[in-house]
């Protein structure tokens, strides 16, 4: 399978490409229309760009990123979460369905996403700031912890895993296996952090039937990258909750915000006397 994934230096020429485009706009005040799309296309291929970074450069310390990956899957057990060995199971006797996992793992990850913030900025504008800005703090949040360097299950010897998408030709990493660099950011799991957020956003935003859509991508999407052997249920679990920290962060910002700003009004208040008049003294 080709890799349809750009390199952080392609992201990073893209993006710088689409900035120098959306400042020559505006500074000619041409296409007011057209700048807000071409500004927000830089800022999220931009962010594309750093999270392709930080895969290059958590490919130091193999041996290190392979015995963190036996620790998530001892504590797994610990806690009796399902084997991903046993989901696996269950698609390996059905080749279609396998290929159909691999398929949806490489492509729906960034297809969903474009076309999310694509309908999010033209149908629902007024939420689009906040959502976009929960996007870049979990994906920074996860671009922190992908410079620890963690093995997915497909790699760790002796879990029973297989590299699903090798087996039948379809990985984007080559036709050979190995500890390639972008292969050791495996925690957190940014496929399930975009997939729920497109599923929570989906759902507050819009009253649509069609919003479920965006529930049903995030199963799809837990169920794929745990049996293509691709993550742990720990590095969803992990991702889940860096997306209620970005939320919970946004709301406490604009709970201390509105708080000031309802003080200031306050104090800007005229003070009455006793007879309803303006008490100047």
């Amino acid at each position: 399978m080709p890799n349809l994934m750009w390199t952080w230096q392609e992201a990073a020429a893209v993006a710088g490409v689409l900035a120098a485009v959306w400042g020559l706009l505006r500074l000619r005040g041409m296409a007011p229309r057209v700048q807000p799309f071409v500004r927000e296309s830089s800022l999220i291929i931009g962010l594309y760009g750093l999270w392709q970074l930080a895969g290059d450069l958590s490919g130091s310390g193999t041996f290190a990123a392979v015995g963190r990956a036996k620790w998530i899957w001892d504590a797994e057990r610990t806690l009796q979460l399902p084997s991903e060995h046993t989901v696996q199971g269950w698609i390996l006797p059905h080749p279609l369905v396998v290929e159909t996992a691999n398929l949806y793992y490489d492509t729906m990850h960034f297809t969903v996403m474009i076309v999310f913030l694509l309908w999010l900025f033209v149908r629902h504008r007024d939420a689009y700031p906040r959502w976009r800005t929960t996007l870049g703090l979990l994906t920074a949040s996860c671009l922190l912890i992908q410079f620890i360097p963690v093995a997915p299950p497909r790699m760790i010897p002796g879990l029973g895993m297989q590299d699903t998408a090798l087996v039948y030709g379809q990985s984007v990493y080559g036709s050979v296996g190995g500890f390639d660099a972008d292969q050791l950011s495996a925690m957190p799991s940014v496929h399930v952090g975009w997939a729920m957020l497109v599923a929570v956003c989906a759902y507050k935003v819009s009253s649509s039937r069609w919003r479920y859509l965006g529930a049903a991508h995030a199963v799809a999407t837990v169920f794929v990258v745990v049996a293509t052997g691709n993550h742990f249920w720990g590095d969803g679990i992990v991702a889940v909750a860096l997306l209620a920290a970005a939320l919970g962060v946004q709301i406490g910002t604009r709970a201390i915000f509105r708080h000031k700003v309802t003080g200031r009004k306050e104090l800007a208040k005229p003070e009455l006397d006793d007879s309803g008049l303006v008490d100047v003294m």
